[in-house]
């Protein structure tokens, strides 16, 4: 972990956040790079789960929410982890991250009993911090979703099953944020809540669990690495009467990348009680209404950012035989990313930088490029240094443009991942690389 660590902060994916000061626990910086895999990730879940099926609606609903939808969720009461403290070295940890009632910074079993500490972020809404003014920022995008149900239903009037889905950060107040990005304070998650009857929940978490295995593959992740854990009793949140935790072999061990929960109408009937308001749907062929119950996948966007990069680093000897502008070292670091979910799908290189018609002619590709797919421009150091460069930022295909472009028109296309080198009219380039995307 730390040599990904290492490598994300030297070729602009993550930062350490307000690293200018100091740094500030359980927050990261996304850096150029970093910025757009995380959002190519992000517009590959939206097509996945939402823009291709017909009963999937998105919404935005803000950070700050009434404290009543916290206090009616159960948040105020139950959002809670174990805290202890260590009576030696003054740390705070959770306490089920404790290994054998010893303190993991200074060693000694000094430790408090476990009370429960709330992980909600409070702040005030206004110009007086007074209790009548307290707000929360939200811990989960669900109960913007359930105070939203009515809005959907009145709108674009969907008939069950439907699903409501959301992108957006959250904020938990950890006790001891760590392990890069896997636990932090600020993060992004992206859920929906799938509405259906009572009856027919169980069909539709079997779907979704097979549908999510499916969301991994477009990650790029191998199955074999991928683990379903079903929490038993005590171990699932107050409002689920089923989870089921996909994990994930991250290089510091198998952790959660994503979740998914059968909600039933807890939220609904809290909201619905809360609010005195009727939020029931109505079902226009039976003429009568009923509270659907919520299955709700989770995916944390960070967390697939991480599986992502952790998947695609590779470090591989390369075969001499492949030329001569292979050879300049015996080993290359390859980010074999997922092409549809690479930074940049291309980079385009000028032969020789000092040409001053070759370098026009690529500043014109270039530019003709940009408005088609993800574009990068480099003409530093010799073309064997820019493939090492690209290679280490999951570029997928480089195009060189050279003196044979002059003459005929065409360019060399390099693939990242076998090194071949193809000549192709570059008037064919977006079709060439959008042909290769869709195989």
């Amino acid at each position: 972990m730390e040599h990904i660590i290492r490598f994300a902060k030297r070729r602009g994916f993550i930062f350490p956040g307000s690293s200018l000061y100091g740094g500030l626990a359980g927050t990261w910086d996304y850096g150029p790079l970093g910025f757009r895999l995380k959002e190519n990730i992000r517009r590959a879940w939206l097509s996945f789960f939402v823009d291709t099926r017909e009963h999937m609606h998105a919404i935005d609903a803000p950070i700050l929410l009434h404290p009543r939808v916290w206090e009616m969720s159960g948040h105020i009461k139950e959002f809670t982890d174990p805290l202890v403290d260590c009576k030696s070295c003054k740390g705070r940890f959770r306490a089920d991250h404790i290994q054998g009632n010893t303190c993991p910074t200074c060693g000694k079993k000094e430790l408090t009993d476990a009370r429960p500490f709330n992980m909600l972020f409070k702040t005030w809404a206004g110009p007086l911090e007074e209790e009548s003014s307290q707000v929360y920022l939200r811990p989960e995008h669900a109960q913007g979703i359930f105070i939203n149900f009515k809005n959907v239903m009145d709108t674009v009037h969907p008939k069950l099953p439907f699903g409501i889905a959301q992108i957006g950060k959250v904020f938990r107040n950890e006790i001891s944020p760590g392990e890069f990005l896997f636990r932090s304070r600020e993060f992004e998650l992206m859920e929906f809540e799938y509405f259906v009857r009572k009856e027919d929940w169980k069909n539709a978490f079997e779907y979704w669990l097979e549908e999510m295995l499916k969301w991994t593959d477009v990650l790029g992740l191998p199955r074999k690495k991928i683990h379903a854990n079903d929490l038993p009793d005590g171990e699932r949140a107050h409002y689920s009467s089923r989870t089921v935790d996909f994990e994930y072999e991250y290089p510091s061990g198998t952790k959660e990348l994503m979740a998914i929960a059968y909600r039933g109408d807890y939220d609904m009937k809290r909201h619905m009680e809360g609010s005195s308001v009727d939020i029931r749907y109505f079902d226009e062929e039976k003429k009568e209404h009923e509270l659907p119950h919520a299955v709700e996948p989770t995916f944390g966007l960070d967390r697939a950012f991480l599986a992502v990069l952790a998947q695609s680093y590779a470090e591989e000897q390369i075969n001499s035989a492949r030329g001569k502008q292979e050879k300049e070292k015996d080993t290359r670091i390859v980010l074999k990313i997922p092409k549809k979910l690479a930074p940049f799908q291309a980079a385009v290189f000028p032969l020789v930088a000092n040409k001053k018609d070759i370098t026009e002619k690529a500043r014109a590709i270039y530019e003709r490029l940009q408005g088609e797919i993800a574009v990068a421009w480099d003409d530093i150091g010799n073309i064997g240094k820019r493939y090492r460069r690209q290679d280490e930022i999951g570029t997928p295909w480089c195009i060189t443009i050279d003196y044979d472009t002059l003459e005929n028109g065409t360019v060399t296309i390099r693939d990242r991942d076998t090194m071949e080198q193809e000549r192709v009219s570059a008037d064919d380039i977006v079709l060439y690389i959008r042909g290769k995307l869709n195989t």
